[in-house]
């Protein structure tokens, strides 16, 4: 009887031990079985100040170690502007950085999952080999939301075939002004277009449940990423186009023009918001409050989290950088949850550990924060499906992608002028002719067909950036065999005189840049343009092709030029200009932009009291197929 009562003992001790450690091993917050809400709350009491600042913490790819990962418990990487693991990187590098950064992060205490962002503003651009879609403006002109959206999804294809969950995109701007170094990145001056295009969101995300909530993330899947609508807000509305610049409007015009496309991002459940460099009325949008925290968290009841932009904080004050605890307390107290430090993360989370500690920022607003950092990641699965696999590397750069670029191409290009006569249309172009000329510094320049935002930051001039067609190619793969096709840059007037060209094929414009360095008082098309210009359409009939990320000075040369085509920046798949050059398919593109006549009417939008445009919002000339040609 003693022996069994000892057996009992023993028996009853290990059940007791044996619940204690499943107790002990069983973690809601790592149990998709659970609520959202418990495994939010569930993680956020295990969590350690230093925990929860290292969530709200984005870095560089450069200075994110394992070590650093692991010490300062990290929450978000970025890829910048060019920033890549290796030049020309595979998808399987860039999984392989990816999951080895993730390993570090997952290696820590709570295990934690960290969310990799990078810009894929027109296609995954910062990865070679992979589909770069026509910019924002061009995409506009098509006013297809349904386009749009096939773009979105097969860039989060992409995206995700580099094992990446997270796209800065998309820039939901509306640029009031094309002096704007930005201005290829918004759909167009009118809000209302811009609304529509928000349609990518749904491509990027996923379409949203029937049954979903207002304002709260979602993510549909491992074929899907994390969007970003940007810039927040009024970024488009710079006084004269100055990039990061103030935005001198009343309400009635940061709430009618510039917001509405916020609203329709929120309702399709766009799980993060970037705050704008610029200014309102003079007030830094990355310290503002009423505006962040009252106006898109409060009355829109946005969900998801605020990130800043790259040193956005740092540039709260003028110069930057001056008063860092004064940055870091406005920016975080205005309601950013995330901050994009991107280098000094040290500086950033001792300032804001000091922050909470002095009592100047109350721990209520780190934990709003961290709050909606994590309901992005589970909602996007980052918990359950940390690490990034193989299975979509074949997406990259696909065929199928490439088509769906191409017809963006075709529906982005704007016919502003076809015939010295409308009884006299020089387009579509026959393909069949003895000898035809084609010229220009971007007839054969992918880098200057793609702009900023390719491969590197600024974007970059030549043919080896990356994989894709040149209007040039693609001309020569679509005239008959018999064609004799001429390429000559800048030719003088007679050698095309004395050539007998049947037509000429001019194709200039910008030559690519991002930012503020493409901000600009006289956009003008970069030399030798002009006299490309002169020289070939002053001696032979010519349609002149723009490559451009807005509009440029035209009227001088006008009367010159037979035909005019808007391309914007097309991107890698230049076959789509030639398909509607020589009538594969007709011109259906209309402005979603005024061509200004000089730079000195500007700003100027359609509805504006003095609109005397070079060629109004809504232009565009259309042509019919041609079959057998």
């Amino acid at each position: 009887m003693r022996r069994y009562s000892i057996s009992m003992k023993v028996f009853v001790l290990f059940c007791c031990l044996w619940a204690v450690i499943v107790e002990a091993e069983y973690l809601k917050y790592k149990d998709p079985k659970q609520p959202m809400v418990t495994r939010i709350k569930d993680l956020m009491k295990r969590m350690t100040l230093e925990e929860k600042i290292g969530q709200m913490t984005q870095i560089e790819r450069k200075v994110a170690s394992v070590d650093v990962m692991k010490q300062y418990f990290i929450g978000s990487v970025l890829s910048g502007g060019g920033s890549v693991p290796a030049p020309k990187a595979s998808a399987e590098d860039w999984i392989n950085m990816v999951n080895d950064i993730q390993m570090a992060a997952l290696s820590t205490r709570l295990g934690i999952p960290m969310i990799y962002g990078i810009d894929a503003v027109h296609g995954h651009n910062n990865v070679y080999n992979a589909t770069i879609f026509p910019h924002n403006i061009g995409l506009g002109v098509t006013r297809d939301p349904d386009l749009v959206k096939r773009i979105g999804a097969a860039t989060a294809l992409e995206v995700r075939a580099t094992g990446i969950p997270y796209a800065f995109a998309p820039c939901i701007a509306v640029c009031r002004d094309p002096r704007w170094g930005r201005c290829y990145e918004s759909y167009s001056e009118d809000h209302k277009i811009v609304r529509t295009m928000t349609e990518i969101i749904h491509g990027l995300q996923g379409d949203l449940p029937a049954n979903s909530r207002k304002g709260v993330p979602f993510v549909g899947g491992k074929s899907n990423v994390a969007a970003c609508a940007k810039h927040f807000v009024g970024d488009g509305g710079t006084v004269r186009g100055i990039d990061e610049n103030n935005t001198v409007i009343n309400s009635n015009g940061l709430y009618g023009i510039h917001m509405p496309a916020y609203y329709d991002s929120i309702i399709k459940g766009v799980s993060t918001v970037m705050v704008s460099y610029s200014s309102w009325n003079g007030e830094k949008m990355h310290a503002n409050r009423d505006l962040v925290t009252g106006f898109l968290k409060g009355k829109l009841n946005f969900r998801g989290f605020v990130i800043s932009d790259w040193q956005g904080i740092d540039r709260i004050t003028s110069p930057p950088h001056a008063n860092y605890t004064y940055s870091v307390q406005a920016g975080v107290s205005a309601g950013i949850d995330m901050v994009m430090v991107p280098n000094n993360y040290t500086e950033f989370i001792d300032t804001l550990t000091q922050l909470v500690k002095d009592s100047v920022i109350p721990m209520s607003r780190i934990d709003d924060a961290v709050k909606r950092i994590l309901r992005v990641k589970f909602t996007m699965g980052l918990f359950e499906n940390p690490l990034a696999d193989l299975s979509l590397v074949n997406q990259l750069g696909s065929q199928e992608h490439r088509e769906l670029a191409r017809e963006a191409v075709r529906k982005s290009l704007v016919l502003l002028k076809n015939g010295k006569s409308a009884s006299q249309p020089l387009l579509p172009l026959p393909k069949k002719a003895p000898k035809i000329l084609v010229a220009g510094s971007h007839a054969d320049n992918l880098g200057y067909q793609c702009g900023g935002w390719t491969i590197e930051w600024q974007g970059a001039a030549g043919n080896e950036l990356t994989v894709g067609t040149t209007i040039l190619s693609a001309i020569k793969k679509t005239v008959d065999p018999s064609t004799q096709v001429v390429s000559q840059q800048n030719p003088d007037a007679n050698f095309v005189k004395s050539n007998e060209f049947d037509y000429a094929v001019v194709v200039v414009g910008e030559v690519p840049y991002a930012e503020m360095f493409g901000d600009s008082t006289n956009l003008t098309i970069t030399d030798p343009g002009p006299s490309t210009i002169n020289n070939v359409c002053g001696a032979v009939k010519c349609v002149v092709v723009v490559v451009s990320g807005r509009p440029v000075v035209l009227e001088p040369y006008v009367d010159k030029i037979d035909a005019l085509v808007a391309a914007w920046l097309p991107g890698t798949e230049g076959q789509g200009v030639a398909d509607v050059l020589f009538g594969d398919y007709g011109f259906t593109g209309k402005l979603a932009r005024t061509w200004f006549k000089s730079v000195d009417q500007l700003p100027m939008n359609v509805g504006d009291r003095h609109y005397d445009p070079l060629f109004p919002f809504g232009s565009g000339l259309t042509t019919q197929p041609v079959k057998m040609n």
